[in-house]
């Protein structure tokens, strides 16, 4: 609607569950290695939303996660309006144990207006960006090496999604009367590193 992909959160009965919403999965269909990612998205406020722009290593299948890497570009919960993060999550370094790499910034209206959330990775580095400032900064030098610090270094596969409650965006709770909810998507470009 109105030139921009609508991802919606709903309060609607569907296989068994009281909400559904969407996530798009590239797994199969479309993967990168080194480049540029970049989307410019409107978050929906309400507490309960957890909407994110993400990667995944396309080897997940075969070595599970965290072993596979997860480049999280932008996640944003409604309990913490306008607060964005990036992170990164490996064997060493996950939210499960505490130790994941990740940053986070407060930006004006990230609740209803259009901002530009970027990654740029190349075979030493991960550095994602809101609106053109450096969010998080990360290196293989100072993480190690090995695979289990650091996994980025073939296939990822990005993941657009609106969750509703889980463990992070419901963590104090949801508000059922704010639904439904938008997040809008005015594009995804990817520039791959030949």
């Amino acid at each position: 609607a109105d030139g921009a992909l609508h991802i919606r959160a709903k309060k609607e009965a569907y296989g068994g569950k009281n909400y559904t919403s969407a996530r798009l999965n590239t797994n199969g269909k479309f993967t990168i290695t080194y480049g540029y990612v970049e989307a410019r998205l409107a978050l929906p406020s309400s507490q309960g939303i957890w909407p994110a722009f993400w990667m995944l290593g396309a080897n997940i299948g075969s070595v599970g996660w965290p072993s596979c890497g997860e480049i999280d570009i932008m996640e944003e919960v409604g309990v913490v309006p306008n607060e964005v993060s990036s992170s990164i999550h490996t064997q060493d370094y996950n939210h499960t144990i505490g130790t994941q790499k990740t940053h986070a910034m407060t930006i004006e209206q990230a609740e209803g207006e259009f901002h530009l959330y970027a990654l740029e990775w190349t075979e030493d580095a991960i550095t994602t960006y809101v609106d053109g400032k450096v969010q998080l900064a990360v290196t293989k030098q100072q993480l190690g090496a090995g695979h289990n610090q650091w996994p980025f270094h073939y296939a990822f596969y990005p993941i657009l999604n609106l969750a509703w409650g889980g463990d992070w965006g419901g963590m104090n709770g949801v508000d059922e009367s704010a639904l439904p909810v938008t997040m809008k998507v005015d594009y995804v470009r990817v520039f791959q590193k030949k």
